[in-house]
């Protein structure tokens, strides 16, 4: 399987991570082999862009591949410096959020990447969380500035080469189908809704995908936690950034005791699953240190027997119409 760097934890998500940590762990997963980074402007505000940019420069520019996003600028914000959390970020850096999906929202958004990054371009441009899941109300006035200008900034930035891919990076599928229909994209980020425990893009959104010629990047294969640990720690696990709802309790218990029956971990099965699917072009965990790469690394890499799947899906825990992993990574 294709393994990349979710880059969402060096911009301190929910812990600080400090600036050497960051550059060991960006090492560790270099050395690993890992070639696809990811970032945003909104991770730390500024903070992930600016670490991975700064060791992404030493190395061969045609040996890495480098996303980011657009959608939020970053306005300079005297009253933030000192603040401890904003966001979920730990000590951010002293800017706040203004959204704009419009032509001149994405111009100036690729613009200051490139700046904080220091790289001379960015290969693949992501929408970021445009979708209800962020707007709510709002969403609708934010997909017309998009269909209406933004995304014909992001078709101009790949018509001249300064981009090589354009999509959506964001936490629910059904947007990005409603994208399909104003424009051409080639790469959608969807994160936490085509896991081990949730499949429902399977039957109508992945085959939508191949159709149309985008491949698609994973993020949140762990469902905000629950995948990695399970459900008999001390605390309640993390579904969806939130404590896990006891329907989820249950199912991922069930996942759980099929585990138990061939030795096989859930974090392993969680990360191998989902990039058997065709439409899959790589899987991209959030990795915070060394540790976490190479444990990464080591579950990607695990062999799986098939019977396993197979019990999975007898016991009604994966949709049948999966594609399953083929006995190893």
């Amino acid at each position: 399987m294709k393994l990349g760097f979710g880059g969402a934890a060096l911009g301190n998500l929910y812990r600080a991570v400090d600036d050497r940590s960051a550059v060991a762990t960006l090492e560790a997963a270099w050395d690993a082999g890992i070639r696809f980074f990811d970032t945003a402007p909104y991770y730390g505000l500024g903070l992930s862009e600016q670490r991975i940019g700064a060791f992404l420069r030493g190395q061969a520019r045609s040996d890495f591949v480098i996303s980011t996003k657009v959608g939020r600028l970053l306005d300079p914000d005297a009253a933030a410096v000192g603040i401890a959390e904003r966001h979920g970020f730990v000590s951010p850096l002293p800017f706040k959020v203004r959204f704009d999906y419009s032509y001149d929202g994405v111009m100036r958004s690729h613009e200051e990447s490139l700046r904080r990054l220091g790289l001379d371009r960015i290969d693949v441009l992501l929408v970021h969380d445009i979708g209800v899941m962020t707007h709510g109300d709002a969403a609708p006035a934010h997909f017309r500035d998009l269909a209406e200008s933004g995304y014909r900034a992001l078709d101009e930035l790949r018509a001249a080469g300064d981009v090589a891919m354009i999509g959506l990076g964001v936490n629910e599928w059904q947007v990005c189908a409603d994208a399909m229909t104003i424009g051409t994209w080639d790469r959608f980020l969807l994160a936490g809704r085509y896991t081990l425990l949730e499949q429902e893009p399977l039957h109508a959104f992945l085959p939508a995908c191949i159709d149309h010629g985008a491949q698609v990047i994973l993020g949140g294969v762990f469902n905000s936690g629950i995948l990695a640990t399970g459900t008999r720690g001390r605390d309640r696990p993390h579904y969806n950034y939130e404590p896990a709802p006891d329907d989820v309790m249950a199912r991922v218990a069930g996942i759980e005791a099929v585990c138990d029956a061939h030795g096989v971990s859930i974090a392993c099965a969680a990360l191998q699953f989902p990039a058997a699917h065709p439409a899959v072009d790589c899987v991209i965990p959030g990795l915070a240190s060394p540790g976490e790469v190479l444990r990464a690394v080591d579950l990607a890499g695990r062999t799986i027997p098939t019977a396993f799947w197979a019990d999975l899906v007898d016991a009604g825990l994966v949709d049948p119409a999966a594609p399953l992993p083929g006995g190893s990574a």
